[in-house]
């Protein structure tokens, strides 16, 4: 039982990092005002000066694109927990998909919920539901990049055990 427990926490470890720098992030430290002092001076170093009109575009889409990227990641790291959770129940590769999906987006909508509230209580944040509604875009986008591939190998795997199985016919 030990082995096991052990286990399910190595494997829910990502998910935790992953809720950690969403709780970092989720504070005044992390708000628009204060990501703009250190972002414009690397964003001047990289690619040159930049108008404050145009930066706050190309701030607010750097932004929205964290919270994309961002819960996409942790979303997957929900999907890998709650897949070990379940991978000693079953060794139907469907079956997990089906059930663990909705569980680790579910699990990502909920904190992307809760994040958005918590700003909402934060001097020079603000919680939106538009916000709410990138994260859970950033975790579908996520789950179907991740299913494509898990098609990719399960098909390559599929057919690699075909062609071993075969007959070797005899040279003549």
């Amino acid at each position: 039982m030990p082995g096991r427990r052990l286990y399910l926490f190595l494997h829910w470890i990502p998910a935790i990092i992953g809720i950690a720098v969403i709780i970092v992030e989720s504070t005044a430290l992390m708000s628009a005002q204060n990501t703009s002092q250190w972002l414009l001076p690397l964003w001047i170093k990289l690619f040159g000066p930049i108008t404050p009109e145009r930066w706050a575009v190309v701030h607010h889409w750097i932004r929205k694109t964290g919270h994309f990227v961002g819960y996409g990641l942790v979303s997957l790291a929900f999907f890998e927990g709650w897949r070990a959770t379940f991978s000693a129940r079953t060794r139907n590769r469907a079956w997990v998909f089906a059930v663990v999906g909705p569980l680790a987006l579910v699990s990502t909508l909920l904190l992307a919920s809760w994040d958005e509230w918590h700003q909402s209580f934060l001097p020079g944040r603000t919680g939106k539901i538009s916000d709410v509604g990138i994260d859970f875009s950033g975790a579908i986008v996520a789950h179907l990049v991740l299913l494509l591939a898990l098609v990719i190998v399960w098909r390559v795997r599929a057919a690699r055990l075909k062609a071993s199985r075969r007959p070797v016919s005899s040279q003549v």
